[in-house]
């Protein structure tokens, strides 16, 4: 069983920057892809921005040039730096890891930009 743990969401001015945390219990190497969702209210949760094993990243295209994804592997922590932040990116934010045969999910970190 894996644990995901989020931290770094909070409330930020259209504009300005926040940076995301998800530190794991285990290697994140034993992942197949680890990776960021969101969620606004009344909204399916999308895909914000993944990272495989091998180091390809994929970002949705509404995030594109102002978000980027990283990760540390001796802390076992993805991030997800986020600039320019606009009204839309409001969401709470979701840590994802899938192995083969096992999906999991962090608890959620609230991101609420305002104007």
């Amino acid at each position: 069983q894996v644990q995901l743990v989020e931290s770094g969401g909070g409330l930020v001015q259209a504009g300005g920057s926040l940076r995301l945390s998800c530190a794991a219990s285990g290697s994140i190497f034993s992942m197949n892809a680890m990776g960021w969702y969101r969620q606004a209210p009344g909204k399916q949760r999308d895909l914000v921005a993944a990272i495989t094993r091998g180091g390809v990243i994929n970002y949705a295209d509404s995030v594109k040039g102002r978000f980027t994804i990283s990760r540390d592997s001796a802390k076992n922590t993805v991030y997800l730096q986020m600039t320019s932040l606009k009204l839309e990116d409001t969401a709470v934010y979701y840590c994802n890891a899938k192995q083969l045969v096992a999906t999991y999910w962090g608890q959620g970190t609230q991101v609420t930009v305002s104007s």
